[in-house]
């Protein structure tokens, strides 16, 4: 393990090898109120899917573009939820739905296990051109108790600038479930780690976000280690869609 980078509450480990990776989470397991995501590019953004197309296509990305194209999706998915669907009552659960669906959304995959999270790190061949992967690691109860602090004293208008968590409780989503997964939602336009970072200025005690670098180099070891704890695309993905790529990743990843 290379020295670490901790300022502003992140702090920044570069892991030498999938070994030091697990090392590092063995250790660091008491830490239940994280939550975790794994990136397979250590240079992308923690943003969601909503923000880089607004971005990629030079819109404003505001609360109303945002409605705009929920209400949308709302419309679209009329007669296609099957013929008794469950009841849908806020917006941050109609996002949920879309979310595992293909929409683009305000929201953030999370998942409760590291061992998951380095899985998504992992599951593209694609090499990124920093050679590395990223998991990233929150803690839950910290954002949330910002966040309440945040609203209480906010006097704006629209969504206070917070980061909101999101777990669904509809059956429409298996995958959800297997991942052990839940959404996070952060102010439009400003990436996770940019409100960590602005929230937490000047914090050098306590961890609220770990960004843990991995060499894609161990990808095939991690690729293995991971599908013998049963972590793979057909535990993660209960559907046809899972068992095609699970088979399909053994022509990748020798003795998979």
């Amino acid at each position: 393990m290379k020295d670490r980078d901790f300022k502003d509450g992140v702090d920044i480990i570069e892991a030498e090898s999938w070994d030091d990776f697990l090392s590092f989470i063995n250790k660091n397991l008491q830490y239940n109120h994280f939550i975790w995501r794994g990136q397979s590019d250590s240079s992308w953004l923690l943003e969601p899917t909503l923000d880089r197309a607004l971005r990629k296509n030079e819109q404003q990305n505001n609360e109303s573009k945002q409605q705009r194209h929920l209400r949308r999706f709302k419309y679209a998915v009329r007669g296609r939820r099957g013929s008794n669907p469950s009841k849908i009552d806020n917006d941050n659960d109609w996002w949920a739905l879309g979310q595992h669906n293909g929409l683009a959304t305000p929201l953030l995959d999370w998942t409760r296990s590291p061992f998951v999270a380095a899985f998504f790190a992992f599951a593209s061949p694609e090499e990124p051109e920093t050679n590395r992967v990223v998991v990233y690691g929150i803690s839950q109860s910290s954002f949330k108790h910002k966040s309440d602090a945040i609203s209480k004293n906010y006097g704006g208008k629209g969504r206070p600038p917070i980061v909101e968590f999101i777990e669904p409780l509809s059956d429409e989503n298996s995958r959800l479930v297997s991942q052990g997964g839940l959404f996070s939602r952060a102010p439009s336009g400003v990436d996770l780690e940019k409100w960590v970072r602005e929230h937490y200025s000047g914090e050098k005690e306590k961890i609220r976000m770990w960004k843990i670098l991995i060499p894609f180099s161990g990808r095939e070891e991690a690729m293995r280690s991971l599908n013998r704890m049963n972590i793979n695309h057909a535990s993660l993905f209960p559907d046809i869609y899972g068992a095609s790529k699970f088979v399909n990743t053994g022509l990748d990843i020798s003795n998979y």
